[in-house]
């Protein structure tokens, strides 16, 4: 009381200075006393920044953690300045202003402009732990996106509502006690919300989908790496550099394709079949196994081949011109031999994981011989041409075996 009735008297005596004779109470001191409460509380604010700025710069540069760096990228320090001005507003206003109405405007305002100040100095920590942590090798694992935007929403929240109170003048226990009667609007409106939040605990417990992940979901148009696991959406980036936005419960209600596995894993599967022409395939005679002895890949295999054969035939006391009884190597036989051992000795493919040439049920296509086995390199164009490579030899070796591919002709001249 002693400091109000001191400023008062200053104030009065710098009016009367001037020329002014009015007393507290007149429109001319209020008036008087507001525009040099609102002078203060900007120069207070231009202050508070400026001395903010160069000491908080200098000090960041001197420091070698990076977390204060982020904190002065996301404008922290520079929110938390406008609390000052605020708390100045509200203090002086008690302290000179006598009007009721005006100074229960002043005061209201510095608390909703301190509430604000303060919502934007926490979006600003939250920013700058959500970027902290997605630089660290642990968003690999779980993204926080989903949570940090929560923590927002939360924040928003508890403002919003100390701000309708304090215009209100009501509790806001009282408030939150009359959100009872719109419970109903408010899950229809933050339906959303409740989901993602939902969806994105099951994800990150789960180690559903992460950060960078290549995922599809074909529902969507999506295939493509995730750039943001948030709470209500899911954003991806397709192969075509478009971005596919979902809804993040999706993620846990629809069918998922995540290729991580693929990318944690040693190589990527390469399965592809060649359809062999029926008509093509033969028994090998002398010259093809003589022919076929020169390859270096089954030239070991040729000669295992043929003893087990004579020996067989020894056994079982057959004669090899017994094209019914006697057991004789096959020109596709010999190629998934050949293509295997081929594969063996291919540089690029990860010789630790299965690795099968294998044929398939025969179709009117002809007969399928499916090569299944892992690229080492999995990046994407590398991993095209290894496959690539790797059929082109297939189909230049198949004359060298007698063998064709099958090709639909039309009838169309």
């Amino acid at each position: 009381m002693e400091k109000s009735q001191y400023l008062s008297q200053k104030l009065l005596s710098l009016l009367e200075y001037f020329g002014f004779h009015v007393s507290e109470d007149s429109w001319a001191f209020q008036s008087t006393a507001l525009v040099g409460i609102l002078l203060l509380a900007w120069a207070s604010n231009w202050l508070t920044k400026s001395l903010l700025h160069s000491r908080i710069r200098r000090i960041i540069s001197k420091s070698k953690n990076t977390f204060d760096d982020e904190l002065h990228k996301h404008n922290f320090f520079r929110r938390v300045g406008h609390i000052v001005p605020a708390i100045l507003l509200y203090l002086l206003s008690s302290l000179l202003i006598d009007n009721a109405l005006l100074l229960t405007f002043l005061q209201k305002s510095a608390v909703v402009y301190v509430l604000v100040a303060s919502v934007l100095a926490a979006s600003a920590i939250l920013n700058t732990v959500e970027d902290t942590y997605n630089a660290s090798n642990l968003a690999k694992k779980a993204p926080i996106t989903g949570f940090i935007q929560v923590g927002k929403l939360f924040i928003i929240v508890v403002a919003a509502l100390l701000i309708i109170s304090n215009l209100l003048d009501k509790s806001p226990l009282l408030l939150i006690s009359g959100l009872g009667a719109v419970t109903a609007i408010l899950l229809l409106l933050f339906r959303d919300t409740i989901l993602g939040f939902v969806a994105g605990i099951q994800i990150a417990a789960n180690r559903m989908v992460n950060t960078g992940d290549w995922i599809e979901m074909p529902k969507y148009g999506a295939d493509g790496d995730v750039l943001q696991v948030g709470l209500t959406t899911v954003k991806i980036q397709n192969w075509d550099k478009t971005i596919s936005t979902i809804p993040t419960y999706a993620l846990i209600s629809d069918s998922v394709k995540n290729w991580r596995g693929m990318s944690e894993s040693g190589g990527r599967r390469i399965k592809r079949s060649v359809y062999i022409d029926i008509q093509s395939i033969q028994f090998c005679d002398q010259q093809m196994l003589n022919d076929f002895s020169k390859i270096r890949y089954i030239k070991e295999y040729i000669q295992h081949k043929l003893e087990e054969l004579q020996n067989f035939h020894k056994e079982q006391n057959i004669d090899t011109e017994d094209l019914v009884n006697s057991r004789r190597l096959t020109n596709i036989g010999t190629l998934r031999a050949y293509m295997a051992a081929y594969l063996e000795n291919h540089p690029m493919i990860n010789k630790e994981m299965t690795l099968i040439v294998r044929q398939m049920p025969a179709t009117e296509l002809g007969v399928p011989i499916e090569v299944y086995c892992f690229c080492a390199d999995k990046k994407w164009q590398n991993y095209e041409g290894v496959q690539s490579d790797i059929f082109d030899h297939l189909l230049a070796i198949l004359p060298t075996f007698k063998l064709r591919a099958y090709q639909r002709i039309s009838d169309r001249p």
